[in-house]
C-alpha cells in the first residue's frame, strides 16, 4: 500500500491542517499506521507538529524513528554538493519506519530561513524517491484567486517534470467569498485526472495562541497556564500611553507588550478582562525581564476569575515586537480548539470518504477505539440533529460544546440563566457565537411544556401548578424538549445524579413499543478495541428475563454502532462448573435469549477472564465460539457491572462512553459526574445517532402504515 507526502507548495500554506485530516481520516482504517517528517528543525522533541500527531494518534514508535535528519545537517550536507547523500540519509530513515508500518504519512519539509533552497522541488524528489503518492497544498491565505491558480499551475508543472505518483491537491485558506472563482479557474486549467479540492479560510486557523507566543520567544509565563495559552491572538498593541488612551485602542483578542514595570497598563489590562463592557485581551507580554512588583504580583495572584497568562521576556520592546511579527501560526498538541477547527475545515470541504478508499483500499472488520470515536462524529455530521444539553453552566460542557459546534457535530441548545453562561463563556475564552440559551424560568415555552407534563401525570397525582413548578428544573425542561420534538436528543449527569437525569424521560418519553426494559450499556474504549458493557447504570438486581432484555437489547445498540455482538453473560463461574441461585439466573437468560434470537452468538454463564481472553478460554470453555472474543459483556446485577466499569476505566485509562440508555422512545443519556471533555463529546455524538436512527425507523413505520391503509382501502373498494 502506498504511502502519501504531503508538501506545501510554498510556505505558510497550512500543510498542518491537512496533515491532520489525512491522519484522522486514515486513523479509522484498521492499518498500521505511521508518521515520518524528512526534516526537523532542531531536535523532534521541539517539533510541534509530530508531538501533536505522535500523541493524539497513539504511535507507537520512539521520536528518533519519526524523522530524517535536522535542518543543521541537511544544510551542511547541502552546503557541502552532497545533495544525493541527503536524499539517500532520508529514505534510510523512512525505510525503518516503513517496515513497521502499512502506510506512512509524511509531512514535507518547512520553507524555513535555515536551508532556503530546500523547497517544494526538494519536496517532489522527496516524494519520489520514497516511492509516496504526493499531495500538494497551495496557499490561499491573502492571496487572490488568479495567484493561487498560478501557483497550483506551476506546482502541477513542476511535479509533471519529475513524473512523480500525484493523489491530490489543496488549495488552503482561500477567503470564502472567492471559492466560485477559484472552482471556475481550477476547470478552465483543465488539469486532467488531478483532483482539487479547496478549503475556504477560518481566521482561528491563522491566528498564534498564546501558548505559541510563549514557545515561539522562550518566554516565562508568570501567570495563566492551561487554557489561558490557548487564548488566539489576533493582533498586538504596544501599550506605552496612559491607560485612558490606551483603553480606547484595546481590541478584542489583541495581546498587549509591554515593560514589566508599567502597573497601569498591567491593571487596566486586567479591569479589562474582568470586565463586560470591554475588548476581551488575549494576554500581556512583559517585556525587559521587567516582573511586577511584589504589591501588585499579590492582587494579580488574589484574582480568581481571570485565565489572562502573562508572560515575560528579556527583550526590550523594540525587539519583542519585531519577534511577535515573525510568529506563524501552528497548532500545539494542548489546542484542542484549534485541532476541532482544523478537522472541521476539512472534514467539511473534502469527500473524505472517496479519499481514503482511494488510498486505502479494503478494511478489516476490528474497530479501534480511535475509529469508533471518529465514525460517531462522521456518523453524527451526516445527519446534524439537535441536543439539548441542561447543565449548560458547567466549564466541561462548554469546552465540549465549542468542539461539537466547531467540528459541525450537532446542533446544541444549553439551559440555563443566559447572562451568566455567556460570561462564563467568555471567562473561558471560548469560541460559541449563536448558540442557544434557554432560561427555563423565563421560556414562554415553559407554560406548553407543564400543559403537557401535567397531561401525561395528572393520573399520578401531579396538579397543573405542581408541574409548572416542575418546568424550571432544567432536566425536566430539557426532557420536555425532546418530548415536544424541539430537540432530538438530551444529554445531563455531568453535575446530576442519573436519578435526576433519567426520571423525567421515564415519566414522559417511556419505552418503544415491544420493549420491555429500558437498560443501558457502556462503550469502554480499550486499547485493543471497543466493548459493551450492560447494564452498568440502572437495573438493580434483573430476574432471568431482564437479564435475557439487557442482552438482546446491547446486542442491537453493539451492531448499530459497528461492533459485531458476541455476548458474555457473565458470573462468577463458567459453563457447568457453578451452582446456586445467581449462577442458574444467568444459566436461565441465556436460555431465553437462545430461544428469542437463536442467531445471536451468546456464552454464558461465562467469567470475565474467559470471556475476553483466548488463552484462559482456551482452558475453561475451548468449543465455545464467544470465548476469548466476547465483544459485549452482561454483568449479573448494577453493583457489579458499574464497579467493574470504573475500575477498568480508572486503571487502564480507558474512555468509558455513557451510559447510554436503550429502549426509551427518544434518546436521553446520562453522563458520569467523573466524565471528561472527550466523553461529552462522545456521548452527545452517540445521542445524535440514536435520534438519527429513531427518525429513520419512525419514517418507515409510517411509510408502511401509509401502505397498509391503501391496501386495505384497495381491497375495500374490490369488495
Amino acid at each position: 500500500m502506498q504511502s502519501v507526502y504531503i508538501a506545501g507548495a510554498s510556505f505558510g500554506s497550512g500543510k498542518s491542517s491537512v496533515v491532520l485530516g489525512f491522519m484522522e481520516m486514515l486513523s479509522t482504517v484498521n492499518l498500521r499506521l505511521g508518521f515520518f517528517r524528512p526534516m526537523v528543525a532542531a531536535g523532534v522533541e521541539q517539533d510541534n507538529l509530530t508531538n501533536l500527531v505522535r500523541g493524539r494518534y497513539n504511535l507507537p514508535f520512539p521520536p528518533e524513528m519519526l524523522y530524517g535528519c535536522t535542518a543543521q545537517t541537511a544544510g551542511q550536507l547541502v552546503a557541502a554538493g552532497r545533495y544525493d547523500d541527503l536524499l539517500e540519509l532520508i529514505l534510510n530513515k523512512f525505510t525503518l519506519l516503513k517496515e513497521s508500518c502499512d502506510l506512512v504519512v509524511c509531512a514535507g519539509t518547512d520553507f524555513n530561513e535555515q536551508v532556503p533552497s530546500l523547497g517544494f522541488d526538494f519536496n517532489a524528489d522527496l516524494a519520489n524517491n520514497l516511492g509516496c503518492a504526493l499531495v500538494l497544498v497551495v496557499k490561499g491565505f491573502r492571496r487572490s484567486p488568479d495567484m493561487c491558480l498560478r501557483a497550483l499551475q506551476q506546482a502541477h508543472t513542476s511535479m509533471r517534470n519529475r513524473g512523480g505518483d500525484f493523489l491530490v491537491s489543496f488549495i488552503n485558506g482561500i477567503a470564502p467569498e472567492h471559492v466560485a472563482e477559484v472552482q471556475a479557474g481550477i476547470h478552465a486549467l483543465m488539469l486532467a485526472n488531478e483532483h482539487v479540492y479547496i478549503i475556504p479560510e477560518d481566521p482561528a486557523l491563522g491566528m498564534p495562541t498564546m501558548g505559541e507566543v510563549a514557545q515561539a520567544l522562550g518566554a516565562e509565563c508568570l501567570r495563566g497556564e492551561g487554557e489561558g495559552l490557548n487564548q488566539a491572538v489576533a493582533t498586538f498593541k504596544v501599550g506605552a500611553m496612559e491607560v485612558a488612551g490606551f483603553l480606547d485602542n484595546v481590541e478584542d483578542g489583541c495581546l498587549i507588550i509591554t515593560p514589566g514595570d508599567r502597573a497601569d497598563i498591567i491593571l487596566a489590562c486586567l479591569a479589562a478582562d474582568a470586565s463586560t463592557s470591554c475588548p476581551r485581551v488575549a494576554g500581556l507580554l512583559l517585556t525587559g525581564g521587567l516582573r511586577p512588583a511584589p504589591s501588585l504580583e499579590r492582587v494579580i495572584s488574589g484574582l480568581e476569575r481571570t485565565k489572562l497568562s502573562i508572560l515575560s521576556v528579556p527583550t526590550d520592546i523594540f525587539d519583542t515586537v519585531l519577534d511577535v511579527n515573525r510568529i506563524q501560526a501552528t497548532i500545539l498538541p494542548s489546542d484542542e480548539r484549534k485541532i476541532a477547527t482544523a478537522l472541521g475545515a476539512f472534514e467539511s470541504n473534502v469527500g473524505v470518504d472517496d479519499l481514503r478508499a482511494r488510498i486505502s483500499g479494503s478494511q478489516s472488520g476490528r474497530i479501534t477505539p480511535l475509529m469508533f470515536e471518529y465514525q460517531l462524529i462522521r456518523r453524527a455530521k451526516a445527519d446534524r440533529r439537535r441536543i439539548v444539553l441542561p447543565e449548560g453552566g458547567d466549564e466541561r460542557i462548554l469546552r465540549a460544546a465549542e468542539i461539537l459546534t466547531l467540528r459541525s457535530v450537532v446542533d446544541l441548545t444549553l439551559l440555563g440563566n443566559p447572562e451568566r453562561i455567556r460570561r462564563r463563556i467568555a471567562d473561558l475564552g471560548l469560541k460559541l457565537e449563536g448558540i442557544e440559551i434557554i432560561d427555563p424560568s423565563v421560556s414562554p415555552d415553559r407554560e406548553r411544556y407543564a400543559k403537557m407534563y401535567y397531561e401525561l401525570r395528572k393520573n399520578k397525582g401531579i396538579s397543573e401548578e405542581m408541574a409548572n413548578d416542575a418546568l424550571v428544573d432544567v432536566s425536566y425542561f430539557g426532557t420536555l424538549m425532546v418530548y415536544a420534538g424541539d430537540a432530538d436528543g438530551m444529554v445531563s449527569g455531568a453535575t446530576h445524579t442519573t436519578q435526576h437525569t433519567i426520571r423525567p424521560a421515564f415519566e414522559t418519553i417511556r419505552t418503544k413499543p415491544g420493549t420491555k426494559l429500558v437498560s443501558s450499556v457502556i462503550f469502554m474504549c480499550l486499547p485493543n478495541g471497543v466493548l459493551v458493557y450492560g447494564d452498568c447504570a440502572i437495573n438493580p438486581n434483573p430476574n432471568a428475563e431482564q437479564l435475557a432484555n439487557i442482552a438482546m437489547s446491547s446486542a442491537e445498540t453493539a451492531a448499530a454502532f459497528g461492533v459485531e455482538p458476541r455476548v458474555a453473560m457473565l458470573s462468577y463461574s463458567s459453563g457447568t462448573s457453578g451452582k446456586g441461585e445467581d449462577v442458574d439466573r444467568v444459566r436461565e437468560a441465556v436460555r431465553i435469549v437462545r430461544e428469542t434470537r437463536p442467531e445471536l452468538a451468546i456464552e454464558g454463564p461465562i467469567q470475565y477472564d474467559a470471556a475476553v481472553d483466548p488463552g484462559v478460554a482456551a482452558s475453561k470453555m475451548p468449543e465455545s465460539k464467544v470465548a476469548g472474543h466476547a465483544t459485549v459483556l452482561i454483568f449479573p446485577d448494577l453493583n457489579t457491572g458499574n464497579n467493574t466499569y470504573k475500575a477498568v476505566q480508572r486503571s487502564s485509562g480507558a474512555v468509558a462512553i455513557g451510559p447510554i440508555l436503550q429502549g426509551l422512545k427518544k434518546p436521553v443519556n446520562d453522563l458520569s459526574r467523573g466524565c471528561t471533555v472527550t466523553d461529552i463529546v462522545n456521548t452527545v455524538a452517540i445521542t445524535a445517532i440514536q435520534a438519527q436512527t429513531d427518525a429513520s425507523r419512525s419514517a418507515t413505520r409510517v411509510k408502511r402504515e401509509a401502505l397498509a391503509q391503501v391496501k386495505t382501502q384497495s381491497q375495500g373498494e374490490l369488495i
